[in-house]
């Protein structure tokens, strides 16, 4: 991989504003698909439903990731927290999990979020709510993957604690950075580069054997299969979900639609599986790749703040 141009600002802002666009195009496809999984590439084929197709918790906290790195340039634990537990009181139907409603409640009450963060199930979270909405930090800081990584565990750790939590969210984001840095190379070329850096990043655990086993999975085995093998997220732990969806990722690097149709296959918790694939394809593809009438149909995003 050549050496990396530092980005300015306003290049900052347009890839981690692209990578939110096909982050959130994912999680309403994957919520859209959920049911009847199986049979979403036959679904897909006879015609897409026209929109809104409604977003989740994923966009809604990766709205919270960007606008903290808008507003202030990097991670501010303090910000992100009450910008998390903010946008949390004003639409708190957007299907967030329960340990994510009590930590963004504890918040909201006047708790700190380190407190609230360390009390969840008993020493933190390893849920995969960080790794969700990490992917536009990793487009934010993709010109260096060691930012991305020290952002992406500051990131984390306003909700999930749990170094497993951690381990996801900066496997996630390595991931997104890489696929910027390699949008140049073939796509075979580039699986190999993106899937060294986050193994070489990602911390010891869990995550990362799993990161590992994803990594010796063949890329024409069926996505049914490899969430079996390795974990679609039914268990909504990052060391559940992360290694297939990196897994799911590089195998369609050059294709965002049937890296999506694909992810969705394997089932599990599919909007969440769906926003970080969205996510990491989007920064090495761009937007012209989605298809156009997915993007029409996805419900609107609000205005951030600059």
């Amino acid at each position: 991989m050549n050496a990396v141009t530092m980005m300015t600002r306003d290049e900052r802002h347009s890839l981690a504003r692209t990578v939110l666009e096909g982050l959130a195009i994912g999680d309403a496809f994957g919520e859209l698909y959920a049911y009847g999984f199986e049979n979403v590439r036959q679904r897909v084929a006879q015609g897409v439903p026209a929109g809104p197709w409604w977003w989740t918790d994923d966009t809604a906290m990766a709205l919270g990731v960007i606008e903290c790195l808008e507003r202030n340039g990097k991670i501010e634990e303090e910000m992100l927290a009450w910008i998390f537990s903010r946008n949390y009181k004003r639409e708190p139907d957007r299907g967030y999990g329960k340990g994510a409603r009590q930590i963004l409640q504890m918040i909201g009450g006047g708790e700190s979020w380190e407190k609230a963060a360390r009390s969840a199930f008993g020493g933190g979270s390893m849920g995969n709510g960080a790794a969700m909405r990490v992917a536009p930090l990793g487009a934010w800081f993709a010109d260096d993957l060691s930012v991305v990584v020290t952002q992406a565990m500051k990131s984390a750790r306003v909700t999930h604690w749990h170094p497993e939590g951690i381990a996801g969210a900066i496997a996630v984001a390595v991931a997104t950075a890489c696929a910027w840095q390699t949008r140049a190379l073939p796509a075979a070329e580039a699986r190999e580069v993106i899937g060294s850096e986050v193994l070489r990043l990602t911390p010891e655990g869990d995550t990362r054997e799993g990161l590992k086993a994803a990594m010796q999975v063949e890329p024409m085995l069926s996505p049914a299969v490899a969430g079996r093998r390795l974990g679609n997220g039914a268990l909504v732990t990052a060391p559940d979900t992360v290694p297939y969806v990196i897994w799911s990722a590089l195998r369609s690097l050059d294709d965002y639609a049937g890296a999506l149709i694909a992810t969705v296959e394997g089932g599990g918790d599919c909007d969440t599986n769906g926003a970080m694939v969205g996510g990491i394809l989007a920064a090495r593809l761009g937007l012209d790749t989605i298809p156009k009438e997915w993007l029409e149909a996805r419900e609107a995003l609000p205005p951030l703040v600059a």
